[in-house]
């Protein structure tokens, strides 16, 4: 009796947009379980501060109120707020690195957390003297209790960096296990090429770092138009503006350099440069003398979003150059999807092929 070969399937099915298929593995669902554990603590923590402090709060109209008030009264939402936008997309992103398997990407995610808890760091101080503020300007209701919000909120906001830092710690020693898991998947798609899987290695680190340059442009934002006195209309406009604008220049990106278009990608650069000069320059105006009493209420977090930022964009820029000096080398194929058939109907149309027509054997077999 000879027994026919049969033909290995060349590739499982493409993995659907909103498919769980990649919580399967172990330390894929508990990387996927630790982030959305983190996002409900601390935005629960953060609700009650805000809650506390709105509460507290005497209300009064903007004509009343002095621009300095006007920031510390906006500063906790303006943080809640952040917090909210930050740890909903580390778990978006942390989504999808788990199912592009972007090892990258979830090393990213652990640094992002990291700067998370710097943050969530300095908005104790911040919040701490934003309510001594208002308490000086008569701003909070006479209650005893409303009168002493900051005791009432003090633990809450050391929790939450307590937390972020045992998570961060936790995603690291996770992430060092899905690389291994993801090791061979990335091997199946590129291929034992050392130069080619460096190649692929740039590209993954250049498309989580436009995912990343995303969130630190916004969260400055934000907090900008938000908390900023004394902003121009003009200027504001500019800053809204620059949202959308943002968003679009990121997805260029991406798209060019995917498709390795050279006048695509490099009109991009220059925009990075563009954006490097506009960041250096606020950094610079939060504290120049005669604006910097605008920035009181968010000095430090601000200083602390320009640095970051900068320094994502300084290597995007470094990234983005050597990814399109990797233009033609043959990774543009490895990138694209594959259009042909489903590999799941070529390989049931390799059975009944084998059905009419039996292969030759692939080796010697005994009746």
């Amino acid at each position: 009796m000879m027994a026919s070969s049969v033909p290995a399937p060349s590739g499982g099915p493409k993995q659907k947009l909103f498919s769980t298929d990649f919580l399967a593995s172990k330390w894929a669902k508990l990387f996927f379980l630790v982030v959305g554990l983190q996002a409900l603590i601390c935005v629960a923590f953060e609700s009650y501060v805000f809650g506390r402090f709105q509460f507290s709060l005497v209300y009064q109209s903007d004509k009343d109120l002095s621009d300095r008030l006007k920031s510390q009264y906006r500063t906790i939402p303006t943080f809640l707020t952040l917090f909210i936008f930050g740890f909903l997309y580390i778990l978006l992103l942390a989504w999808d690195a788990l199912r592009l398997k972007n090892t990258i990407q979830i090393i990213g995610l652990c640094v992002a957390n990291l700067a998370i808890f710097v943050y969530a760091i300095l908005q104790i101080d911040q919040i701490d003297q934003s309510i001594d503020k208002l308490l000086k300007g008569n701003a909070l209701k006479p209650d005893e209790q409303d009168r002493n919000v900051w005791l009432l909120c003090k633990p809450f906001l050391i929790a939450v960096p307590a937390v972020v830092g045992v998570v961060t710690v936790v995603m690291g020693a996770i992430a060092y296990q899905l690389y291994r898991e993801f090791a061979w998947d990335i091997l199946k798609q590129i291929g034992a090429d050392y130069r080619m899987k460096k190649r692929f290695l740039h590209y993954q680190i250049y498309i989580a770092l436009l995912k990343f340059d995303f969130f630190f442009f916004l969260g400055f934002t934000v907090q900008f138009l938000v908390i900023v006195n004394g902003v121009k209309d003009f200027e504001l406009g500019l800053h809204v503006a620059a949202i959308p604008i943002t968003i679009a220049i990121l997805l260029c990106a991406a798209f060019f350099t995917r498709r390795e278009n050279r006048i695509g990608v490099c009109f991009v650069i220059l925009t990075y440069f563009g954006g490097l000069a506009y960041f250096f320059f606020k950094l610079v105006r939060i504290y120049q003398p005669g604006h910097s009493q605008d920035y009181d209420a968010v000095r430090r977090s601000l200083t602390a979003f320009a640095v970051l930022t900068i320094l994502l964009i300084i290597l995007t820029i470094i990234n983005a150059f050597i990814c399109m000096n990797n233009f033609g080398a043959g990774l543009k194929s490895h990138l694209r999807r594959p259009k042909g058939p489903d590999p799941e109907k070529e390989d049931a149309n390799s059975y009944q092929m084998n059905d009419q027509k039996p292969a030759l054997p692939s080796r010697m077999t005994i009746d």
